[in-house]
């Protein structure tokens, strides 16, 4: 063993001696550590991307959202209490449960406010993948969403609790199939891919898939770019009142975070959605253009906030609930959404990993975890179902638990209590876009600072605020 082992260290050492000679020898032109510059120019994913465009000439399908976190959640924190109000006393149990729609004649009523985000059979995920999810949500005491796709009565059979999307594609907009939800979600967008049409090859269809999205063999599923008959605000009044009569459920609207967003929930008031769920940028897919997750839409965090405001200003905040998703992937994220007025979260991306868990090493090193999971993945057979099940249960039970001891240092007895007034930041942007108080100052001086330092038009950054000191 000894001769051997200095024969490998000599080897490996010799390979080692003239790699390095060949890298400070050679010229740019001719050396490989060109790649290190190259890439730190155009970032890896860029570069990956950059090549998969030049060999299919087609967009590039990305899975599961972007990698650019455009929502500075980590600068917001929680303020704890102790003496001028006193923290939850430990044998106080914390309330979870929310109430979606309240004013619907069958309001949807869920025991936490972490909901399973529409994730589609075919077009998104596996039918194992599906059945895990609804099984785990219904374990927890929350809901599941079908996603853009017809009614799996599998999944139906499942869910306790299930949100069906009135889709652009047209799959569950039957009223045999819409009158057997919990509530139902009016599908105009989403953050990762805004509101663009998308289409399923034939080919990539199988024998199920077809027969929950009632398509003929050979036939494309495609997603419109709008709601088949709505070309109108007044078709869209039309079509949720019309729903709402037919079945008493809770009728929303989903759509991407947008600039426009008071004027999209504006037409949703008037014609009397009972929630809005509003997705971000950061929102996750099954496989969207770069540039559509990347470039386009409102980051969830603003995007949730003046959700939130403007409900309050239009008098609305009680009756209609806010759902917000986009990229919410920690128990803090989630809770400092709330805090910011949104009723209860959908979570996608971090629900399908933690459904996966540790079967992830089935795949590893040479296929994504994700393979375990989405429809076309060669791996999904080998997804453990009640394994599934059981991760995504005590993941949710988890990220509750979290939430719950944050509601008791902030001396709350019900998540849905936390408010603006229960977070920081020492961001001077962030306080004033989100109203939230300034770190640096105390409570009752945060006006007269404002007003002397921070003017309106003149935002500062913080390098720039402490030069003012």
């Amino acid at each position: 063993m000894g001769i051997l082992s200095r024969l490998l260290r000599g080897a490996a050492g010799e390979v080692a001696d003239d790699a390095v000679r060949t890298m400070v020898r050679d010229q740019y032109t001719e050396n490989l550590f060109e790649m290190i510059p190259v890439a730190k120019k155009v970032n890896p994913i860029n570069l990956a991307e950059i090549a998969m465009r030049a060999a299919q000439g087609t967009p590039v399908p990305r899975p599961l959202g972007s990698h650019l976190r455009l929502s500075p959640w980590e600068k917001l924190l929680f303020n704890p209490v102790h003496l001028f109000r006193f923290p939850t006393p430990e044998d106080v149990g914390i309330t979870t449960s929310v109430r979606i729609g309240p004013r619907a004649r069958k309001p949807l009523n869920i025991s936490i406010p972490l909901i399973i985000a529409g994730m589609s059979f075919g077009g998104a995920i596996s039918k194992k993948a599906k059945i895990a999810l609804a099984r785990a949500a219904t374990m927890a005491g929350t809901a599941t969403n079908t996603g853009e796709a017809g009614l799996m009565e599998e999944e139906r059979e499942a869910a306790a609790l299930l949100i069906g999307q009135y889709n652009r594609g047209g799959w569950l907009n039957d009223p045999a199939k819409y009158t057997r939800l919990d509530a139902i979600e009016i599908q105009l967008g989403q953050g990762a891919q805004g509101s663009t049409p998308q289409r399923t090859t034939a080919k990539n269809i199988g024998e199920e898939y077809r027969e929950v999205f009632g398509l003929a063999e050979g036939q494309d599923a495609l997603i419109h770019s709008r709601l088949p008959d709505v070309n109108s605000r007044e078709d869209f009044i039309r079509l949720v009142g019309r729903l709402k009569a037919e079945t008493g459920v809770p009728v929303g609207l989903k759509i991407a975070a947008t600039h426009h967003l008071e004027k999209e929930m504006q037409v949703a008031l008037d014609a009397g959605c009972d929630f809005i769920t509003v997705d971000g940028a950061e929102g996750g897919t099954h496989g969207g253009a770069p540039t559509l997750e990347d470039d386009v839409g409102l980051p969830t965090l603003f995007a949730v906030s003046r959700a939130a405001q403007f409900l309050l200003k239009k008098g609305a905040g009680r009756d209609v609930s806010l759902i917000a998703t986009g990229g919410l992937v920690t128990p803090g994220q989630m809770l400092k959404a709330m805090a910011l007025g949104a009723n209860a979260v959908y979570i996608g991306t971090a629900a399908v990993m933690a459904m996966i868990g540790d079967q992830m090493a089935k795949t590893l090193p040479f296929e994504p975890p994700t393979d375990l999971a989405v429809y076309t993945g060669k791996m999904t057979d080998r997804l453990d179902l009640d394994k599934s099940v059981q991760n995504l249960f005590y993941f949710l039970n988890a990220c509750v638990r979290e939430m719950e001891l944050v509601a008791i240092t902030a001396g709350k007895v019900a998540l849905g209590d936390l408010n603006r007034d229960d977070l920081v930041t020492l961001d001077p942007f962030l306080a004033r876009a989100l109203k939230i108080d300034f770190g640096y100052v105390a409570p009752e001086s945060q006006t007269a600072y404002f007003s002397e330092f921070l003017a309106p038009g003149t935002f500062q950054t913080n390098n720039e605020e402490a030069a003012v000191h």
